[in-house]
């Protein structure tokens, strides 16, 4: 893991640990909330042991220039701990209520020359006109969000996120490779391991690419939805969960699992 020695400095606005207030209003106004030290060095070097044991399944990509595994809590239940993690979960369950639960859990190696460029974004379930947003009178529930822990010292040559602060009252999906929205640039979240991003569906952002000669990113991602947002566990006609990965969970986790209070539709 590479250990950065020279002072660092944050290009966007960072949250400290315990002021969810502050990271559900950066979710509103830019669309993410970038918080310093979320993982120990300790953990991120586990995270990333971890990493390195798992094996491809279903839908998973392994190979060449990326890994991409999905519901990696299925393989280590080593995996669950990040499910409910704080600060990510008590943004969640600010933002979706306390009925939340996760859509999927992943890992990422991106390994030099993987190209990962792509501005998007993840899920738009109402367009709007983005006056209506930007002036405020129309606020957009949250309905999925994504917490990235960074596992490697992202640097600019080491598949930085790249995003478009506020571009999530857009109201509409980029034009292919749009790169301004409403005068802002796009521009790269550099951060430390430990670090995570905790960013909404509709938020305009991008992967990049590996052109170091010899780092692998290392990242997980949790994904957060609302209690009628569909899980995405495939492969979805078989799905089951391991009887250890229930055992090993407590109950706010199970509850993130989908074991839910009975409601309509139920």
């Amino acid at each position: 893991m590479s250990v950065a020695t020279a002072p660092f400095t944050y290009r966007q606005k960072t949250y400290e640990l315990n002021d969810v207030a502050g990271m559900v209003r950066g979710l509103e106004d830019d669309g993410f909330a970038l918080v310093p030290g979320v993982l120990s060095p300790e953990l991120v070097q586990q995270a990333r042991d971890k990493a390195d044991q798992l094996k491809p399944f279903h839908w998973d990509n392994s190979g060449g220039t990326l890994d991409h595994f999905k519901n990696v809590f299925q393989q280590d239940t080593f995996w669950l701990q990040f499910t409910d993690m704080a600060p990510a979960i008590d943004i969640a369950e600010e933002t979706m209520t306390k009925d939340c639960h996760i859509i999927g859990e992943t890992v990422w190696r991106s390994r030099p020359g993987q190209k990962g460029w792509g501005i998007h974004i993840d899920q738009m379930f109402i367009g709007m006109d983005e006056e209506l947003l930007t002036s405020g009178r129309v606020k957009l529930p949250v309905y999925i969000c994504t917490a990235h822990y960074y596992l490697s010292d992202i640097t600019i040559d080491l598949c930085p996120t790249w995003v478009i602060p506020g571009s999530h009252k857009s109201g509409r999906m980029p034009n292919g490779d749009e790169r301004v929205w409403n005068g802002r640039e796009i521009e790269p979240v550099l951060c430390r391991a430990g670090d995570m991003l905790f960013f909404r569906s509709e938020i305009w952002h991008t992967g990049s690419n590996n052109d170091t000669k010899d780092q692998v990113r290392y990242l997980l991602q949790v994904h957060y939805g609302g209690r009628n947002v569909a899980q995405h566990f495939a492969p979805f006609l078989h799905w089951q969960f391991k009887p250890e990965v229930l055992a090993a969970a407590n109950p706010r986790q199970l509850r993130l699992l989908g074991d839910h209070k009975r409601m309509a539709y139920d």
